[in-house]
């Protein structure tokens, strides 16, 4: 057996699209992941990849966006890790999303929900592909202060998030 080798792996899309990187696994858990998604936020758009860990070991897409459904497909292909999903959205906020996902009895775990720049740690064995991680955006340059508390408050209530 060889040592794993690591790689880092990014998702192309543009700075105002939303993603959820995680781990499932099952025939229907596509369709499973669709139906969560158009229940979730009316008039959300989005584009989900499954890959498949066996079988046939296809990348399933669905979604109600040709371009997000595309460029989670390429997404999908560069990660190649078996019985994972990604899902590209926009029109909504994972938040708006994530109690939905979370009950789909396939999910298995959940390594982001971010819009930010995203490094998924991805490692190699003769076997497969695995993530072991993901590098969400950038490290913290400090401790915020009064004036970044305030400003995070009025951003979420400019958001509808707070009363």
């Amino acid at each position: 057996m060889e040592p794993i080798k690591f790689e880092y792996v990014g998702v192309d899309k543009d700075p105002e699209t939303n993603m959820i990187l995680g781990h499932a696994g099952f025939i229907k858990t596509i369709e499973d992941l669709y139906e969560a998604m158009v229940d979730s936020v009316p008039g959300i758009k989005f584009g989900i990849a499954f890959s498949e860990a066996s079988s046939d070991c296809l990348v399933r897409s669905e979604g109600n966006d040709p371009v997000l459904i595309k460029q989670a497909e390429e997404g999908m292909m560069k990660i190649s890790v078996g019985h994972t999903f990604l899902i590209l959205m926009k029109s909504a906020y994972p938040i708006n999303v994530m109690s939905r996902l979370k009950a789909v009895p396939e999910i298995a775990n959940i390594y982001c929900a971010t819009a930010n720049p995203l490094q998924i740690i991805v490692g190699k064995s003769d076997q497969g592909r695995a993530i072991f991680g993901v590098i969400d955006g950038s490290s913290p340059r400090g401790v915020e202060q009064n004036e970044d508390r305030a400003k995070r408050k009025k951003l979420l209530r400019d958001l509808g998030y707070k009363l």
